[in-house]
């Protein structure tokens, strides 16, 4: 018998309310199931590079619920389908055998003794935040069950059910709880450990560590047996298995990155983030630093913070935000991120932007005499005087006078403007804010950025040397803390001829220069080891020593390092060397050696300097050195130290053509500097040699070179007291040539006192404006004006 289209119509017409009906029942069934079955907070977990949890941040409810993972190990799912649904594989969701012997049972004691819920019933039911147990319920459940059989794999309500069981307490979730009962993966649990836990959600609130040990037993130990006797497991494991002992409270989760934990929290909340941390790495500096902070704190010095980098990825290896301090000295505060007063630690990029700008060369002689430049007055630190000093060595040095001068010499504004192109974000200020203190402090930066700024250094001289002498678009990247799989182009970005800020060639010789920095005690001597201990660092101290820093590179790696108190309090002895080059060269005495960086020879230019003052040799210096400079360091000036002195035939004096008869002159180059710097450069250079006087009977005068050193003109000074509350003295001082001539003194045009060898006068000048007028033998004068203040 067949169906016409004459025959369906009238059928489809008869039961057309019924058709309405199944379509409508369809289509709830079909939509019955929430897209999303789960949307409780997760904690955000944090994993090393090697994938070890090294931090979580419970989720926002409070729970130790860890984000949801794909794949259950194998022994768990082994017992949970054992002890729960073991016709879990075969079922559509429910199990009628299951539910006939759960209504028997339950009828025969006359209240809900058994559920007969298979693994998607209780999938559902956790979804359904764990409603009242009523047959209404069960109901609704057995269908959402079999509408999730067929949305879900097995395998993924099995990881479903595995994320989100209760284990006890605030414990959710198969890895929280094998992180919180056994202090490691679920991955890595044995036996007894993993039916330890399979039994747990079937009783959460009665049956949990450290409560009702002997019920938990009972349950681990008759799964393991029903293990045993399915062959799921030997003889040999099953006897083992019922000897180990239960996990007898809940483990502390693993907290070695706190501070990266909380910054990666910020962007990435209820996540597992896999770090570019290295687990070793990271636990090493912990202890590093807890160490030198048990020291530091008997001063009174609570914080610090360490950072390392690769070069070659810009990926975080360390990333320690603070000590193991108390709440009280804000142990939570993660230094890392905050700005700081900056100390010396900017004049390698001073330095570097000067030889990039072939403004200056290595060995170039810069002035260190008292200075006040309007107004301001830098110090060095041992308020010591060199007169003149090479450039690399006040680098290496540290010195702040020669910064200072140094600064004023390329530009202020050329300066400000080069941080801001780093992008170093603390320098929020214009230039004016900051005036020639920029160099010494008057800035702020953060650790991340300073690290970035050295890493990017080290990466252009790589890159120079690995890549046919060229340069990276991309060179000064962010770090990266977060582990991604990148091409180097896509790190770095596209190679071109043209620098990107400094050339190769100037980075390299500042970090020649910062290999020189005197170490910190114990590694005086690592001249003698190894080109494994050469690195290239630099400390710094803020104003009223309350921030130390020191950052260093080697090829490979650079590490950061500040110490201080988080609230701003200076100590004595907060100084870079003595409190953060420490901790920097325990770190860099981890990481694996580095080999000193490969010399830019392509950026570089080999000429001759003097050997003398440091600049270009011109025709007369009379020694010359051969020196690699930077290619801009040739448009550099010649050496302006050197000049032709015309001498009698003995060498004594000066002549000229008004005394001396030409061909008896004898022509001479001679090494002179401008009185003040020759004043301080003498004491420690005792082969240096003043010019000769002129013969009496020349015609020509001599330049006058009396100069003052204190007190400069026009400044406003005031004097200290003494213990009985007197004044104290006031000491003038000037340079002279000569150190036989005598000098006369004179206070506000009155007589004083005369001078020879060493020129200077001590008085105790009044309240108000005052002058001093200094006179030679010769005539030449000098006056200087200046106001005596409260």
């Amino acid at each position: 018998m067949s169906f016409s289209s004459s025959h369906i119509k009238p059928f489809f017409s008869k039961h057309r309310i019924k058709f309405l009906i199944a379509f409508v029942l369809l289509l709830g069934y079909y939509f019955s199931l929430p897209k999303n079955l789960f949307s409780s907070p997760t904690s955000t977990i944090i994993e090393s590079t090697e994938g070890h949890l090294i931090g979580a941040k419970i989720a926002a409810d409070g729970q130790w619920r860890f984000p949801p993972t794909n794949s259950v190990p194998e022994r768990f799912e082994i017992c949970i389908t054992y002890f729960e649904d073991e016709c879990f594989r075969y079922h559509p969701g429910f199990n009628p055998i299951s539910i006939v012997k759960a209504l028997y049972q339950n009828s025969l004691n006359g209240e809900v003794k058994r559920g007969g819920s298979t693994l998607t019933q209780q999938v559902i039911r956790l979804s359904r935040k764990g409603k009242s147990r009523t047959y209404t319920e069960k109901i609704i459940e057995l269908i959402l069950a079999t509408r999730a059989e067929l949305r879900y794999s097995k395998k993924e309500l099995l990881a479903l059910y595995a994320s989100n069981a209760p284990f006890g307490g605030n414990v959710v979730g198969l890895e929280a709880a094998a992180w919180r009962y056994f202090g490691r993966s679920a991955q890595e649990l044995s036996w007894a450990e993993t039916a330890s836990l399979a039994v747990l959600p079937n009783a959460p609130s009665l049956i949990y560590p450290g409560k009702r040990q002997e019920r938990l037993r009972l349950k681990r130990d008759r799964l393991l047996k029903k293990l045993w006797q399915h062959e799921m497991i030997d003889s040999l494991t099953y006897a083992l298995s019922m000897q180990e002992m239960l996990p007898q409270k809940p483990y502390p989760l693993p907290q070695y990155a706190s501070h990266a934990l909380e910054r990666l929290h910020q962007n990435h909340p209820g996540e597992k983030v896999q770090t570019t941390l290295n687990a070793y790495f990271q636990q090493q500096t912990n202890r590093i630093v807890k160490q030198h902070w048990q020291r530091l704190q008997q001063n009174q010095i609570h914080n610090a913070a360490v950072l390392v980098m690769d070069v070659h990825t810009r990926e975080i290896l360390v990333y320690v935000g603070n000590t193991p301090t108390s709440k009280e000295h804000q142990k939570d505060v993660d230094i890392i991120s905050k700005p700081r007063s900056t100390g010396s630690i900017l004049k390698p990029i001073l330095y570097a932007a000067m030889l990039d700008a072939g403004e200056l060369l290595p060995g170039t002689l810069v002035a260190d005499v008292p200075t006040s430049i309007a107004g301001y007055t830098p110090k060095n630190f041992d308020n010591s005087f060199d007169g003149a000093v090479t450039a690399k060595r006040a680098l290496s040095r540290s010195l702040n006078i020669p910064a200072v001068r140094m600064l004023q010499s390329f530009g202020l504004d050329r300066f400000h403007y080069t941080l801001k192109q780093l992008d170093l974000k603390d320098v929020t200020y214009g230039k004016d804010h900051y005036g020639l203190s920029l160099i010494l402090g008057g800035a702020e930066s953060n650790l991340w950025d300073l690290c970035k700024t050295y890493a990017a250094f080290s990466g252009t001289i790589n890159h120079f040397n690995t890549s046919s002498s060229q340069y990276f678009s991309n060179e000064f990247r962010e770090p990266r803390l977060v582990k991604q799989s990148d091409t180097q182009e896509k790190i770095f970005g596209v190679s071109q001829k043209e620098k990107v800020f400094f050339d190769a060639g100037s980075l390299y010789l500042t970090y020649e220069s910062l290999k020189e920095v005197n170490r910190p005690q114990g590694e005086e001597n690592w001249e003698f080891f190894d080109s494994s201990k050469q690195i290239a660092w630099k400390t710094g101290t803020s104003y009223g020593f309350r921030d130390a820093w020191a950052i260093g590179s080697t090829k490979d790696f650079v590490v950061g390092v500040w110490v201080g108190n988080a609230d701003g309090e200076g100590r004595p002895g907060l100084i870079g060397l003595e409190a953060a080059a420490p901790i920097l060269f325990d770190v860099f005495d981890l990481l694996p050696a580095s080999d000193w960086f490969d010399a830019p020879f392509d950026a570089l230019s080999e000429v001759e300097v003097c050997a003398k003052s440091g600049y270009r040799a011109s025709t007369i210096c009379p020694n010359k050195v051969k020196q690699d400079i930077p290619v801009s360091g040739l448009k550099t000036s010649p050496c302006p130290y050197h000049s032709l002195v015309h001498l009698d035939a003995t060498g004594e004096y000066q002549v000229d053509s008004s005394c001396e008869d030409t061909a008896n002159m004898v022509h001479t180059p001679w090494f002179t500097l401008p009185p003040l710097i020759a004043f301080y450069y003498e004491k420690s250079h005792p082969d240096y040699r003043a010019l000769p006087p002129f013969k009496v009977t020349c015609k020509q005068s001599p330049e006058n070179q009396l100069r003052f050193i204190t007190p400069k003109a026009n400044t406003k000074l005031a004097l200290p007291k003494d213990f009985d509350e007197s004044k104290t003295e006031f000491v003038a001082k000037i340079t002279h040539p000569s150190s036989t001539e005598r000098v006369f003194w004179y206070l506000n045009e009155r007589y004083v006192t005369t001078t020879s060898s060493i020129h200077e006068m001590s008085f105790k000048p009044s309240l108000g404006k005052h002058s001093i007028t200094v006179v030679d033998e010769t005539g030449s004068s000098e006056t200087v004006a200046f106001e005596i203040v409260e």
